[in-house]
């Protein structure tokens, strides 16, 4: 049996492959959004968005159903299953194989996302959006006038303390060393706020609670002793900020990486192989929030467009 021949074949349906094959099926294009897990990607996993223009609040469920509903209307397809491996042949026709069929495609658009690495501390699963986040700029304003621990040490750490001192009553940084990583005036104008502060030497072991987290167990990096702090459930979160893992296993082989492994595009989505786009939280610069994968997905469905439109003039 022939395999079907796709303008374009989209990986991931979160914000961004959702929009990207909004805007592609919206273009003319015969478009496939292949998803391994629920849609939404990572935003599935989120209790409340509330910072995405029109929609004052919605779960993160909800909203990558309504992308993936839309998506559907204008007339693209989703198939689930987990991709292994794109290649591309000499003709510019991309195979993209998954546990379970084989598809090929004119374009592909990888919106594979990334991954916020996790601190490691019992508890920290089970917590996550019930006290846990990785997003101040997602996050912040259920924390307003609460008390926040903030772990990390890093530029992108001292940049969520100050963006969450601008809204929680305190902001307590929990630093594992004796000294930041974060660039000297980063970490200056961080310890600037007087409402930041620094637990030197010291990592959280495991959080505990009901419905919310009501106790922290520290440890003292420097003697070895643990202690544990209780407080009234509901009045704290831990912002996790170590970094995140970009998801570009599948294209390192079609594109130039930057220092932090994410994907190098130009304004236009494109990496250095024709015809293979990258959008989202998974390429260098991304904002990683929903709105900028929402837009980053839409430019890359244009781009695709004209692209396979290029292509089938040459055919």
């Amino acid at each position: 049996m022939e395999t079907q021949l796709y303008d374009a074949i989209i990986i991931g349906g979160g914000p961004a492959g959702y929009s990207a094959a909004i805007y592609a099926s919206r273009a003319g294009l015969n478009t496939l959004v292949l998803e391994q897990g629920m849609p939404g990607g990572q935003i599935a996993t989120s209790d409340m968005i509330d910072n995405y223009p029109a929609i004052p609040s919605c779960s993160g469920s909800e909203l990558g159903q309504r992308m993936q509903d839309h998506a559907t209307q204008v007339g693209a397809e989703t198939a689930y299953g987990m991709v292994i491996s794109i290649e591309r042949s000499d003709q510019g026709v991309f195979t993209v194989q998954t546990d379970m069929n084989a598809y090929q495609s004119l374009s592909v658009i990888a919106a594979t996302g990334a991954t916020p690495r996790t601190a490691g501390f019992k508890g920290e699963d089970t917590y996550r959006g019930r006290g846990v986040s990785y997003c101040a700029t997602c996050d912040a304003m259920f924390y307003r006038g609460k008390h926040v621990f903030v772990i990390g040490g890093g530029n992108s750490a001292c940049e969520e303390a100050i963006y969450l001192s601008n809204v929680a009553e305190s902001v307590e940084v929990i630093l594992r060393r004796d000294q930041f990583r974060a660039s000297r005036g980063m970490a200056n104008r961080m310890l600037s706020h007087d409402n930041i502060t620094v637990r030197y030497q010291t990592s959280i072991v495991s959080v505990e609670g009901d419905t919310f987290i009501n106790s922290i167990t520290f440890k003292n990096n420097s003697t070895g002793i643990e202690y544990e702090e209780h407080f009234e459930a509901g009045s704290i979160g831990i912002f996790v900020a170590t970094g995140h893992n970009p998801a570009t296993d599948l294209v390192a082989n079609f594109v130039e990486l930057a220092s932090d492994g994410s994907v190098m595009v130009d304004s236009s989505m494109a990496t250095q192989t024709p015809g293979l786009f990258c959008a989202g939280d998974m390429r260098a610069g991304s904002l990683r929030q929903v709105i900028t994968a929402a837009a980053d997905g839409a430019i890359a469905g244009v781009s695709a467009y004209k692209y396979v439109e290029a292509c089938k003039e040459t055919l």
